[in-house]
This record gives C-alpha cells, structure tokens and sequence, in this order.
C-alpha cells in the first residue's frame, strides 16, 4: 500500500526536518559512531544465565544425569561468546564517548572482554549457590508455596533477584551498561527494580514484588524479607559547587541481617540503618536508623463505618 498523495508530496522536508533534529542534539541519536552494545543480545545472556542456573526448569527439558554435561557443554561457549562481544562493545562504547580513538585491533577494550567473560563464568557455581540459599528462602518464607519448584517457576522475585546476581557480578567488575540492561530488563519483566550496584547478603526474598525499589548504594544483610511497594532509596540527591550530583557517596539504606519490610514501606537515605531483626511495618515512612530487634509501626486510621441507609417507606 503506497502513501497518500499529500504525504509523499511532504515527505523530503519532513526527513531533512527530523535528520536535523538527529544532529543538532547527540543526546538522543548513535549516528557516526561505532560501538553499542545489543539489548537483544544481553536479554539472550540473561535466558542462557537462567537456563544454565535452573537446568530442567528453563529451556531444554528432559534432561538426565547422563546428558546434563553436554548440555552445559553446549551453553557455555555460546554464553562466553555473546559476553565477550558485549563486554568488548561495553567498555568500547564507553571509551568512544570518552573522545577516544578505538582501534579494532589494539583497543584494551577488545583484550579485557575475554578475559572479563572468563571470569564471569567461572563464578556461575558460586553465584549459584546463593541463588539456590533464595530459592529456599522464597520457599521457607511463604506459606502459599506448595514447592521450591513453584518458586522458581512462578515466582516474579526469584527472576528479578537471579539476573540481579549475575549484574551484581559484571558490576564489580566495572564493566558498563551491561548491567543496568541487564537489571531493566528483569524491571521490566518483574516490575521489581533492583540496582546492579545494590549489595544483597545471602537467602533474600522478594514476596509478591510489584513495585519494589532497591537504590544502588543500599547494603542488604541475610535472611532479609522484603514485601510488595517497598523502597530503599535516596533521601536527596547531594549536588557539588556546580549544581551537577554527587554519584559517589552512599544514598540509600543499610539493611541488617534477619529484617522483615512490610509492604509499602519506604525507607530513605545513606545514613538510615535498620538493625538485626527489626520489623518494618507497612506503609511506614523512615529517614532515621531503627535499633536492632525493634518494631516500627504507623498509628493505625479512624475508622468510620456507615450502616447502610434504609430506603424511605413509602405511604399509599
């Protein structure tokens, strides 16, 4: 089906019109420049992360003590070519907006990547065994599970708290973009918005999950238990002399070990601790540190309950 006449007669000036917006603002364009890393290759990293992590549970089925080697066999090369190429386009990316010249050949970018990859799948098992401490915990913590099996399968905190591991990983390794692409995407997937940078201790549970926020700087224990809505974030963002902000200093909230949140919750700032074993109560709003084994709870509303009005009676 061709244009309408009256839109093929505009269409050169509109072109010109919108390639001139492309270059007068770089903001929002990627037009003569090279390297960008591929969200669709980082979403397929994410499913061979979560295949290899749960074999049997994603991806291919059927599988048997006698063929599981082959099948990991299989994956992980896939899996070390597609973060090598990504990393390499990461930390390339990084270097042209930087104005640096990149060379195809002798770019650090290109030498670090496989090393980077290499390191990164080597620290599958561990990343495992926390993930596998999750899981239980998922388990442990809500009585409507029937079976761990049920965590993984249905679960949206096990899938936002599983790529959020791995992200943890290319973080601590100061590789860029890759991993906020990587954590956006289980966001999108889980509504559950979990900053790579965010330190999260052993056997977290994220019940329900919609709409939880977890800052970049926030330090989370073990054995935390986190409900839906909950937010650790950032009381302020602290801005230097210029008025541009201070990306460095710790913003959002120190969790202890063995905290229960309640749903709702919305806990604020750098220098908020929440000690051992407090309980936060639902919907209760904190910018203060809480000791540890206290309870926190908001002052319940006035309610006011109206019997239903009965109809006028009616006279003949």
């Amino acid at each position: 089906m061709s244009p309408p006449r009256h839109l093929a007669e505009r269409l050169p000036p509109l072109v010109e019109r919108i390639v001139t917006s492309y270059l007068a603002d770089e903001r929002t364009q990627h037009v003569d420049r090279e390297y960008l890393p591929s969200q669709a290759a980082i979403i397929d990293i994410c499913n061979l992360l979560l295949e290899l992590t749960y074999p049997g549970y994603v991806g291919r089925m059927g599988l048997t003590r006698h063929n599981i080697s082959y099948h990991v066999g299989e994956l992980l090369p896939r899996l070390w070519e597609l973060l090598a190429a990504q990393i390499s386009a990461c930390h390339c990316h990084e270097e042209e907006r930087a104005g640096k010249a990149v060379s195809d050949e002798h770019a650090e970018c290109h030498r670090a990547a496989a090393a980077e990859a290499t390191r990164f799948i080597e620290r599958i098992p561990e990343v495992r065994e926390m993930l596998a401490d999750d899981v239980q915990a998922a388990y442990d913590g809500d009585p409507a599970a029937e079976h761990t099996a049920e965590c993984i399968l249905a679960y949206p905190g096990i899938l936002a708290i599983t790529i959020y591991r791995y992200a943890h990983e290319l973080y601590q390794m100061n590789v860029p973009r890759m991993p906020r692409i990587m954590a956006e995407h289980a966001h999108t997937l889980t509504g559950i918005d979990i900053h790579p940078g965010a330190r999260i201790g052993r056997s977290f549970f994220i019940d329900h999950g919609t709409g939880v926020v977890i800052g970049e700087t926030t330090d989370i224990g073990d054995c935390v238990k986190v409900y839906q809505g909950v937010t650790l974030g950032a009381l302020s963002f602290p801005k230097d002399e210029r008025g541009h902000l201070i990306r460095s200093q710790k913003r959002h909230p120190t969790v202890g070990n063995n905290v229960t949140i309640y749903a709702n919750a919305i806990i604020l700032g750098g220098n908020t601790v929440i000690g051992d074993r407090a309980v936060i109560g639902g919907s209760v709003f904190l910018t203060e540190s809480v000791a540890p084994g206290h309870q926190v709870a908001i002052t319940p509303p006035v309610l006011k309950v109206r019997p239903p009005q009965r109809p006028p009676e009616r006279s003949d």
